[in-house]
Parts: C-alpha cells; sequence; structure tokens
C-alpha cells in the first residue's frame, strides 16, 4: 500500500502482488462451465491468490477441463445446470460466509444482478452498483480508474455522486485516501445545453460541501485536460486534479465503453474491472477481456474482499 495516501500505483501486477501477500480468498463461480474463466481461475488459485468454489454444469466443467488439460485439484465443485439457480447459490454462498467474492461465469449479467439485488436473499448493500475498471495505461503515470463502462446506462446526478463514492471505496481499499476524481466532459467550461457539464459543475460543489467525501472532484474536464497537466496548463486551467486523475467519471455507458474498448485494444492496456456496491466483490469480466485482464480483475477483487 501507498503509506502517503497517494496513488502511487504504476503497475497492475503490484495489486496481484498484494494479492498474493495476504491469505487466500475463496472465490466462488456461478454457471462455471466457460473455459476463459475456468482457466483465470485455476491459474489464480496456482498463484495462491484465491481458493474457488464452482457452480455449474458438472459434465461440461470436467469436459472443458479434460479437453483444455485443465487441472481442477481440491477444487469444490456443485453440479448446478441451471445458471439462474447457480447464481442463487452462489450469492447464499457468500451471504453464508463460505464465499466472499463472485464471478460470473456462462450466465447472462442481468440474472446474476437480479440475484444479487434481491432485497431478502441478495447482497444488497448500497443502492446502485457499479462497474470500476483499473487500467495500466502505457502513456499515463499510474494506475486510472474508468467508471461506469459496464453497468449504469444513463445516469442521473445523484447516480453520478454514487457512482464515485463506489470508485473512491475501491481506491480506499487499495491504500489510497483520497484519490483524485475528474469528471469528463467535451469542454472544460459549463454548458447549459450539455448535462455532463452541468452535472460535473454540480458534483464539484458536493465534493466541497462534504456530500461526496474522501476524494478530491474536479470538472467538467475534457479528456485531454484530464490526463495531461501540459493540456491542462494550456488552456489555462489551475487544478490539483487536471493531469493527475485517479479516476475518470464518464458521463454515461455509451462514453465509458467505447473509453473502456480504446483504452484495451488501441492503448495497449491492461485492465482490471470489479462490480462494486454490492456486500462482496463481484468479477464481471468480458469473452473479450484478455486472460491476464481477467486474472488482474480476480487479483483486485481478492485485494477488496
Amino acid at each position: 500500500m501507498t503509506g502517503d495516501g497517494q496513488n502511487t500505483f504504476r503497475h497492475l501486477s503490484e495489486i496481484l502482488e498484494i494479492a498474493k501477500d495476504q491469505s487466500s480468498k475463496k472465490l466462488v463461480v456461478a454457471a462455471a462451465e466457460d473455459l476463459h474463466v475456468l482457466q483465470a481461475v485455476l491459474y489464480a488459485q496456482t498463484e495462491n491468490i484465491i481458493n474457488p468454489i464452482l457452480i455449474g454444469n458438472s459434465d461440461k466443467i470436467l469436459e472443458l477441463c479434460r479437453k483444455n488439460e485443465l487441472e481442477p485439484v481440491d477444487i469444490p465443485l456443485i453440479d448446478e445446470k441451471d445458471p439462474v439457480k447457480s447464481c442463487e447459490l452462489a450469492i447464499d454462498m457468500i451471504r453464508q460466509g463460505e464465499a466472499s467474492i463472485l464471478m460470473k461465469g456462462l450466465v447472462s449479467t442481468a440474472p446474476l444482478l437480479k440475484a444479487v439485488l434481491d432485497k431478502d436473499k441478495g447482497l444488497r448493500k448500497n443502492k446502485l452498483l457499479s462497474h470500476a475498471a483499473l487500467f495500466e495505461v502505457p502513456s499515463y503515470h499510474k494506475l486510472i480508474a474508468v467508471t461506469d463502462a459496464g453497468m449504469n446506462v444513463q445516469p442521473s446526478l445523484g447516480e453520478k455522486a454514487g457512482i464515485i463514492e463506489n470508485a473512491v471505496e475501491l481506491f480506499h481499499r487499495i491504500g489510497i485516501k483520497e484519490p483524485k476524481v475528474g469528471i469528463l466532459g467535451p469542454i472544460e467550461t459549463v454548458n447549459p445545453r450539455i448535462q455532463s457539464t452541468v452535472d460535473a459543475r454540480d458534483l464539484k460543489a458536493m465534493n466541497q460541501s462534504g456530500r461526496i467525501e474522501g476524494c478530491l472532484v474536479d470538472g467538467p474536464l475534457a479528456m485531454d485536460n484530464a490526463v495531461s497537466r501540459e493540456a491542462a496548463l494550456l488552456k489555462g486551467i489551475s487544478s490539483q486534479v487536471a493531469g493527475d486523475v485517479d479516476i475518470l467519471l464518464v458521463p454515461d455507458l455509451n462514453c465509458g465503453n467505447i473509453l473502456y474498448k480504446t483504452l484495451v485494444f488501441l492503448a495497449n492496456s491492461i485492465s482490471a474491472a470489479v462490480v462494486m456496491g454490492a456486500s462482496a466483490p463481484i468479477v464481471l469480466t468480458s469473452r473479450a477481456d484478455s486472460g491476464k485482464s481477467k486474472l488482474m480483475s480476480i487479483a483486485l477483487a481478492a485485494v477488496l474482499g
């Protein structure tokens, strides 16, 4: 962890090392009959990051392991052929304290999140769940988070505040006391016709008044000013956040998804992503995510869990 509460993490491998240094966490996979998930989970087990529990179609899971020379040694395997029921079983294990991390396997996101948000049997903690992705970007001087790239389609002002709070909790739990949050928009000034800039102004005011705590918020910031101190200075922006952001809050899911995939496929970035806001971290990876990113997501969840 960083001793002064500032973000000095440059590589996701540093998060991986923290996960290795602590005791292994129990991770339960819902609908585990997914080859890429199995590969990531079994590798994370060999690295002593997690102790996995697999729930799903046991015949398919074992067949995948045989065909791909995977060895699920000493891993509990619970046979449940219905993906929706496997989600419910996985969540119940977490509620009972038998596991501390939930991971999505070969099941649609909607039924998994529906089970997570069940008022009586789910993992509801906050009113809002949000997706937060940590990126190791070759051209940036530290790890940077993008939120929300996967869950909230067109968040309101209040929902954006909740997304910030979830991302800030992630940073606090990896040892960064006051992350810098940049509220993204197409311009650096408030334009009443551009809602993202109006929301940025209001979120900054909420931070200054203490309604959003534990971080430093500034915006609206265009992408160049958010990540480049030189670009900010050229436009006369004097800010502790501009050019040194830890967290990028995007205006909506469209922007978040595009930024996420741009960083991965055009900027050669590595990501580690989790869903925050539940009583346990949720690893919800995409099939397009690399095996390394899946491993890093598991490691991040282990540090958070």
